[in-house]
C-alpha cells in the first residue's frame, strides 16, 4: 500500500461549495448524537437542518445503526436483477402501508435524483404502454428542485442548477411559482393568495393539447428553492386540472416526506393524491443511501398488462433495495411509528411557527414561511452581492454552535422531528444573534 502521508483537502470535489472558499477555512464535522454535530475540536453544534433535510429521527440511533451492523454482518449486497433478498419485500411491504392509499407499488433507487428521474420514465412508459405514446411532455416548475440528474434538472426550475449544461432534455415547459404573490408575506402557515396560479397548467394544455402531455410534477412545499409553502387550494386546483386532463401528477416528496409536515406525506396533509410519489432522504433517515418511487396500482398494472417485453420496465439500479438500504429503512420505520414521530411534528407546529415568526422584526428579514417543521427565513441581499449576506450568516451561525442552511438570501430550516421546545428558542436565540452582526 501506498503512503498516503497526511490527509489534505486538494482531492475531494466537493458538491454544491464553493470549493476555494471552503478549502480556506474549512468546516469540519466528526460526529452525531441526537440534535447534535461535534467537530473534530470537540464543539457542540445543534443541527437545525437534520443534516440535510434528511435526518428526521435525529442522528446515531441505535436501533437504525444496530440493524445496519446486523445486515452487515448477514449479506453485503444481493442483486436485484432476477434476484431478490426478503429484506426488499418487507421494506416495500412497510412502507407501502404509510404511503396515501393505491400508490402501494415500490420501486426502489439510491437518492432523491434517481428518484424523480425513475418517476419520469414511468410515466413516458405507462402512456406508451396504454396506446397514448404520444404523450411525452413533461411539466415542471420554476424555482423548482428535483435533484441533479438530467431529467430532474429539465423540470426543475433554478436557474443555476441549469444553465451551464446545455440543451437538457427537449419538451419541457414549466408552470409559475407560486412566491411573492400580493398579500402573502409573513404567512404562517399556507399563503391565503395564489390558488389560481395552478390554472397555468390549462394554457400549456392549450398550447401543446393534452394528447401530448405525460405528466407534471411538483413539490408539495418547495424546499431548497428556499421554503416556498402552496397558497390555499393550489395543490387540490392542480390535481382536478391533471385529471380533466389525463395528465399524472407526481409528488417530489423526497424533503415533505416522513414527518417533514407533521404527517407521512405531505400528500396526506393536504389531502391531495398524486399518481406518484418520490422520496429518499428520511426514507432511511440518511443512514445509508436510498430513494423510492410509489406508484399507483393502476400504473402498475396498466406496465405489467401493457408490455411488449418480457422486462415490464427497462429501468434499475446496480443498488436499488440494497441490503444495508432496506434494513436502514425498516429499522427507521419502526423508528417514527414507536416514538410517534410524526404525531409529535405536527403537536409541535404551532410553537415552532410562532418561535419562527418572532424574527419578523430581526435585522434584515423581509418575509418568513413555514409549514410543519420547515421554515424560511428570507433576508434583503446585499446591494450588488446577493447571496453573500445569507452566507455569511451561515458561517457566522456555525461558529456559534448552529447549523442551518442558505439558498440564495433564504435561511432554510427542517430540524430533526426530536427537536425540543428549548432547542427551538436556542435555533431563534442564535439565528437573531447572527443577524444582528451580521452587515
Amino acid at each position: 500500500m501506498p503512503d498516503f502521508g497526511p490527509n489534505d483537502l486538494d482531492a475531494f470535489w466537493m458538491p454544491f461549495t464553493p470549493n476555494r472558499r471552503f478549502k480556506a477555512n474549512p468546516r469540519m464535522l466528526s460526529h452525531a448524537e441526537g440534535m447534535h454535530y461535534r467537530t473534530p475540536e470537540g464543539r457542540q453544534v445543534l443541527d437545525a437542518t437534520s443534516g440535510l433535510w434528511c435526518v428526521n429521527a435525529g442522528h446515531n440511533r441505535p436501533k437504525i445503526v444496530e440493524a445496519i451492523r446486523r445486515q452487515a454482518g448477514e449479506m453485503d449486497y444481493a442483486p436485484s436483477f432476477n434476484m431478490g433478498h426478503p429484506a426488499a419485500f418487507a421494506f416495500a411491504s412497510r412502507l407501502a402501508q404509510i404511503t396515501p392509499p393505491g400508490l402501494d407499488r415500490i420501486f426502489f433507487t439510491n437518492s432523491g435524483s434517481e428518484s424523480v428521474d425513475t418517476a419520469l420514465k414511468i410515466a413516458l412508459a405507462y402512456h406508451r404502454a396504454r396506446g397514448k405514446g404520444t404523450k411525452t411532455r413533461l411539466i415542471g416548475r420554476e424555482r423548482a428542485y428535483h435533484g441533479v440528474g438530467f431529467g430532474g434538472i429539465s423540470v426543475g426550475g433554478i436557474p443555476t442548477n441549469r444553465k451551464y449544461f446545455g440543451s437538457l432534455l427537449t419538451g419541457v415547459d414549466h408552470l409559475p411559482h407560486t412566491h411573492g404573490v400580493a398579500g402573502n408575506l409573513f404567512s404562517q402557515g399556507l399563503p391565503k393568495n395564489g390558488a389560481e396560479l395552478a390554472d397555468a397548467l390549462e394554457a400549456i394544455v392549450a398550447l401543446h393539447d393534452a394528447s401530448n402531455i405525460a405528466a407534471v410534477i411538483v413539490e408539495p412545499v418547495a424546499g431548497s428553492t428556499g421554503v416556498l409553502v402552496p397558497p390555499e387550494g393550489y395543490l387540490q386546483r392542480l390535481r382536478a386540472i391533471c385529471d380533466r386532463h389525463d395528465i399524472l401528477l407526481i409528488f417530489d416528496e423526497v424533503i415533505t416526506g416522513f414527518g417533514r409536515v407533521g404527517s407521512a406525506f405531505a400528500a396526506e396533509r393536504f389531502g391531495v393524491v398524486p399518481d406518484m410519489i418520490c422520496m429518499a432522504k428520511g426514507l432511511t433517515n440518511a443512514a445509508v443511501p436510498a430513494g423510492a418511487v410509489a406508484a399507483s396500482d393502476t400504473i402498475y398494472q396498466t406496465m405489467m398488462d401493457g408490455a411488449d417485453a418480457a422486462i415490464e420496465l427497462f429501468h434499475g439500479y446496480t443498488y436499488s433495495a440494497h441490503p444495508l438500504a432496506c434494513a436502514a429503512g425498516i429499522a427507521t420505520l419502526e423508528t417514527y411509528q414507536e416514538e410517534g414521530l410524526f404525531e409529535r411534528a405536527l403537536a409541535l407546529e404551532p410553537y415552532w411557527r410562532a418561535a419562527v415568526h418572532s424574527l419578523r422584526d430581526a435585522r434584515h428579514v423581509i418575509d418568513i414561511r413555514d409549514f410543519g417543521l420547515i421554515a424560511g427565513i428570507e433576508l434583503e441581499p446585499r446591494p450588488g452581492a446577493p447571496t453573500a449576506r445569507a452566507l455569511a450568516a451561515f458561517e457566522t451561525a456555525f461558529d456559534q454552535g448552529l447549523l442551518i442552511r442558505v439558498t440564495g438570501d433564504i435561511i432554510a430550516l427542517s430540524p430533526p422531528l426530536i427537536i425540543e421546545q428549548g432547542q427551538v428558542d436556542q435555533v431563534v436565540e442564535t439565528i437573531r444573534k447572527v443577524l444582528a452582526g451580521v452587515d
